[in-house]
């Protein structure tokens, strides 16, 4: 089922006859369809292993090949791993739900049907709300979460750039099929290509943080298509055409963006949109024809015979509801309360939690939660997003980031020292107390020694010091500069402030 099912169709272009005519009066009604690989250890409904990277179809069964005689079993697992995405997202969760044939013929799909839910599916009527980059906010309603087998996988190999339309052949690989899907349709809330992207970030976030998937988006663990049409504001819908296969949120943006031209290309032309499937291609930019859209009947819904009902009792519900993690809208009502931090440093943390985890965890153990978030928000971030890691992998530890900022704390380390210090810590993975004492750092805060130095810098340059007298205070720079070229960077900023102002005399004085 498509997002905004039931939508008028092939409706007259509006705008065509003149009335409010101008590209900039056109407004986009987008919808979403986002396919989830379930991370369970087994198939949707046969006992194959699910896996990424593994040799072609050696992971393949007379059930997900579809060979006849053979009965489908349903995976227990999957189903509670769909009802976890359908409760976070504050659906309805049927009492009564079952499997359907959609029935079409194509290579990867060896049953020529795909084993889905129709018109039962496991959740109705959800919702999520969104937040984007400048704090505003906008709700997305959730038209339903319904459970479904993966197709296989086609490899067009040969001809031009390994698209079908250019390939010499295609390669099977149905190691894929049969893998359990959640299939999440969105209402056509979604306004531009902006929200757009922000709702899947945090959709993608909010199922990761189930640890129901991985959510990879590169080995096609989260998928996604776009219902497209455009329309003047207050006019119906128009017609829609489906975006299909975005495995990026960076070529979500960009086909969105090229599709909605594209329609306000042909209708300010006097041209009409027709309903289809559409592919873009990343590399020219440019939206291509796939082929007329399907509407349900073209599927040729009808239960399937195999698998009985699933009937999921109250009990069941709150059983599985009692078991979710905190989620992030939540969280960042939490973090942004228990540990005073700003919405938006609350909301970066909510919404990555093995980000979040380490910060409560270096905020305990320093207690100093706004340091410690400005720290895993600044540098440790931009070293794992630099090195590709995971938070898990990152060689500086929390209780080494805690050394780390204890030494700050002590004054043995000012804070661009202790930058320098982290990113030591990180390529040795020793801790920061070994590298100070290794590498002759430490801040000098020995008001013998660094008095030493300003009084002979203050004989050596009486010009200077007479201006600070005289007030310019700005000159007071010159003389900090010139006690850290001394000390290497290593004396205490506050410390030498305080002794320069002490032997410079009060400026105007």
């Amino acid at each position: 089922m498509s997002a905004g099912a039931g939508l008028p169709h092939d409706v007259a272009a509006p705008g065509v006859d003149g009335a409010g005519s101008g590209r900039e009066s056109w407004e986009s009604v987008i919808g979403l369809e986002i396919h989830v690989q379930l991370s369970t250890k087994t198939k949707m409904f046969c006992g194959c292993d699910v896996t990424f990277g593994q040799p072609p179809n050696t992971h393949v069964c007379p059930v997900c090949l579809g060979h006849p005689g053979v009965l489908p079993v349903t995976n227990e697992k999957a189903v509670e791993y769909a009802t976890r995405v359908a409760l976070a997202l504050d659906c309805r969760i049927s009492e009564r739900t079952i499997f359907h044939r959609k029935n079409y013929f194509y290579p990867d799909l060896p049953k020529a049907y795909q084993i889905s839910q129709y018109d039962l599916p496991l959740g109705v009527g959800g919702h999520l709300d969104v937040e984007l980059e400048d704090g505003s906010h906008f709700t997305v309603g959730i038209t339903r979460v319904h459970m479904e087998e993966d197709a296989g996988k086609l490899i067009h190999a040969g001809g031009s750039s390994g698209r079908i339309d250019g390939a010499d052949y295609s390669l099977v690989d149905f190691n894929r099929g049969g893998t359990p899907l959640v299939e999440i349709v969105t209402e056509p809330d979604i306004s531009t290509p902006d929200q757009a992207r922000a709702f899947l970030t945090q959709l993608r976030n909010l199922v990761e943080q189930l640890g129901v998937s991985d959510v990879n988006m590169e080995e096609g663990s989260l998928r996604c298509d776009a219902n497209v049409s455009i329309r003047h504001p207050g006019d119906p819908f128009g017609t829609k055409t489906e975006l299909k296969n975005m495995n990026s949120f960076r070529f979500l943006h960009r086909g969105l963006e090229a599709e909605i031209e594209r329609q306000i290309d042909l209708l300010e032309t006097g041209e009409r949109v027709v309903q289809a499937t559409v592919h873009f291609d990343p590399a020219t930019g440019t939206v291509s024809m796939l082929r007329s859209k399907e509407e349900a009947h073209d599927y040729r819904y009808f239960p399937e015979p195999d698998l009985t009902p699933i009937e999921l009792d109250e009990a069941y519900v709150q059983k599985v509801r009692a078991a979710l993690p905190e989620l992030p809208v939540a969280r960042k009502e939490r973090l942004a309360r228990q540990y005073g931090l700003p919405p938006k440093d609350a909301g970066s943390l909510a919404n990555n939690r093995p980000l979040g985890d380490y910060f409560e965890a270096l905020a305990a153990a320093t207690g100093d939660p706004r340091v410690s978030a400005n720290w895993v928000l600044g540098d440790l971030s931009a070293y794992v997003n630099a090195a590709g890691i995971e938070v898990a992998d990152c060689p500086v530890t929390v209780e080494r980031l805690a050394g780390l900022l204890g030494l700050i704390a002590d004054g043995t380390l000012s804070g661009k020292m202790a930058k320098d210090v982290f990113e030591a810590m990180a390529a040795t993975g020793k801790d920061a107390k070994s590298l100070v004492a290794e590498k002759g750092l430490g801040q000098i805060s020995d008001t013998g020694e660094l008095e030493g130095i300003i009084i002979r810098l203050v004989e050596e340059n009486p010009g200077p010091a007479e201006e600070f007298r005289q007030g310019k205070d700005r000159v007071l720079g010159f003389f900090v500069g010139q006690v850290m070229k001394e000390t290497r960077g290593q004396a205490n900023p506050q410390v030498v402030n305080e002794l320069l102002r002490k032997h410079l005399g009060a400026p105007g004085g």
